[in-house]
C-alpha cells in the first residue's frame, strides 16, 4: 500500500495559453518590463540596491517597442496606461542619468519620438 500523495493536476491549475486573450499577455508582459525597470531605475523600495541604469535602458526600450506595437492591437482603453507608464519610466531614466540623453535619444525614443516632463 503507498502512502505517496498524488501530484496535482497542472491541467487544473493553469490555463491554457490558447485560452488567454491577446490583450491579457500583452498587458501582462508591459507590467512585468515596467516592473523590472523601476526596479532597475532604482524606484524599488530599497532604492539603490538594485541601480542598473543600463540594463533599466534595454528593459524600457523593449517596452516602447512592446507598447508602439501593440498599442492599435488592444484599444486605446488599456494603451493608454501603458503609454503613461513608459513614459514615466522614460522621464525617470533621464533624472537618473549622471549624463542625460539627447533629446529623441533616451531608452525607447526611437519608438515614442522625445519625452520631455
Amino acid at each position: 500500500m503507498s502512502d505517496a500523495t498524488p501530484s496535482p493536476d497542472f491541467d487544473d491549475l493553469t490555463r491554457d495559453i490558447a485560452d488567454v486573450p491577446a490583450v491579457e499577455v500583452i498587458t501582462t508582459v508591459a507590467v512585468h518590463l515596467m516592473s523590472a525597470a523601476a526596479v532597475n531605475l532604482g524606484l524599488a523600495e530599497d532604492g539603490e540596491a538594485h541601480k542598473d541604469l543600463d540594463e533599466a535602458r534595454k528593459l524600457i526600450t523593449a517596452l516602447a517597442g512592446l507598447v508602439t506595437a501593440g498599442a492599435p492591437e488592444i484599444s486605446n482603453f488599456h494603451a493608454a496606461p501603458l503609454r503613461d507608464g513608459l513614459k514615466s519610466l522614460q522621464l525617470a531614466f533621464r533624472e537618473a542619468s549622471l549624463v542625460p540623453d539627447a533629446p529623441g535619444a533616451g531608452p525607447g525614443e526611437k519608438f515614442t519620438g522625445p519625452v520631455y516632463s
